[in-house]
């Protein structure tokens, strides 16, 4: 489906993703995973899970993922907990990044729970 400015939203989300990871590589992000949740949520068409070495570096991450979402042409991501640096949540619309502490990161387990085989469609009980 073309945008206005006649690129496709697929070329878009594609675009996002490299820049999300790259700039999660550049910062020395650990562990990162990005998970395809098309068709699984209505949330966004990638989760991107990635851990820090403690609370200055998850902010550290956090901070320049922004930096470089926006000077992207990505538009400002929506934050959460950056004060804490526990676990920052940045939702950029198609795709959602959360930067843990390592121990939050194991106790919350979010891969596990989005990397679960799809259901079908009717369940039995």
């Amino acid at each position: 489906m073309p945008s206005p400015a006649g690129i496709s939203v697929n070329d878009a989300v594609s675009r996002a993703i490299k820049t999300v990871l790259a700039s999660l590589e550049d910062s020395k992000a650990e562990n990162i995973v990005s998970i395809d949740i098309q068709g699984k949520s209505s949330l966004g068409d990638y989760m991107v899970v990635a851990s820090g070495r403690s609370h200055r570096h998850v902010s550290a991450v956090a901070d320049h993922l922004l930096k470089a979402l926006k000077d992207a042409g990505l538009g400002t991501a929506r934050v959460e907990g950056l004060a804490g640096a526990d676990w920052v949540l940045i939702d950029s619309g198609d795709i959602i990044v959360h930067v843990f502490r390592p121990e939050v990161r194991e106790f919350y387990n979010l891969e596990k729970m989005w990397q679960a085989p799809d259901l079908e469609e009717e369940t039995l009980h």
